[in-house]
């Protein structure tokens, strides 16, 4: 079976749904038993369906809130697929929102994932009003009080 571009999309839109839900289950879903995640691809990659949920578990779960994160292009050729991505939340460890622009490289076994590396960079676009001394304006776009 020859995966298409329809097959990836509908696997990126669970991962999607399970970034967004904070659902470590859901994302399991579309890995494969044996699959390899590289969250920082310098370093080793989280092995196993136990090992993603794990680190899902940690991080998006423990230390992200309030997600959105839309699917801007996707490429497939022969079973590998390149998704760009931007993702916002908040980064309560952090205690600031962050918006995220990713791009990963995905290899498939049949239409699950078997290999997934990322490729990001955050900003942070405002600080929680938790972490803000009272009456100081959280930032702007521009790193400046109300954005100006």
């Amino acid at each position: 079976m020859t995966l298409t571009k329809q097959q990836v999309r509908e696997v990126l839109d669970v991962y999607i749904q399970a970034w967004e839900g904070q659902d470590p289950d859901l994302i399991c879903t579309i890995f494969t038993e044996g699959a390899s995640y590289h969250e920082r691809v310098m370093g080793e990659p989280i092995r196993g369906r136990d090992g993603i949920r794990d680190y899902w578990q940690t991080k998006v779960v423990g230390t992200q809130a309030n997600i959105t994160c839309e699917l801007l292009n996707l490429y497939l050729d022969d079973g590998t697929a390149i998704a760009e991505w931007e993702a916002t939340f908040d980064d309560t460890a952090q205690q600031v929102r962050k918006r995220m622009r990713e791009v990963a490289l995905l290899t498939f076994d049949g239409s699950q994932i078997d290999s997934l590396r990322e490729y990001w960079a955050s900003e942070v676009v405002e600080l929680s009003q938790a972490t803000l001394p009272r009456g100081v304006p959280p930032l702007g776009k521009q790193g400046t009080p109300n954005g100006q």
